[in-house]
């Protein structure tokens, strides 16, 4: 695992890919719905909340591709926070919807960090020299 301490762009960078990723499995999920940008913001809330909650919880700013406890805790906490919020909110849990949200931002949130630590090792192999 790479082990460098990022920056505060690439603290935002990540961030934001947090945040994009769960604004797109909103809008996927809103997509069969016509109930404008208030639906939408009203769907979005609780799971950026929740992603909030895990990237403090989890401490992520230390190791933001960390995936063994940084990208599951994120990936958790989004969902559970994300559904108990929506449940004190009055909005809908329905068994599918949270075995969805679950998967989706399963392979969202950890998918990435994924992708990102084979790029950044590859870079690693690629500017080492051979011995």
């Amino acid at each position: 695992m790479i082990r460098t301490r990022p920056g505060p762009a690439s603290l935002t960078l990540f961030g934001a890919i947090d945040v994009v990723l769960v604004i797109v499995f909103v809008l996927i999920g809103r997509a069969s719905h016509n109930e404008g940008i208030l639906g939408t913001l009203n769907t979005l809330w609780p799971f950026v909340a929740g992603l909030a909650v895990g990237w403090v919880a989890t401490r992520a700013w230390r190791d933001p591709l960390s995936i063994a406890w940084i990208g599951v805790g994120v990936w958790v906490s989004t969902v559970i926070v994300g559904m108990l919020l929506r449940v004190l909110s009055g909005q809908g849990v329905q068994t599918s919807f949270v075995v969805v949200a679950t998967i989706v931002l399963g392979v969202f949130l950890l998918g990435w960090r994924w992708i990102a630590v084979i790029v950044l090792r590859r870079r690693a192999r690629a500017h080492t020299p051979a011995a």
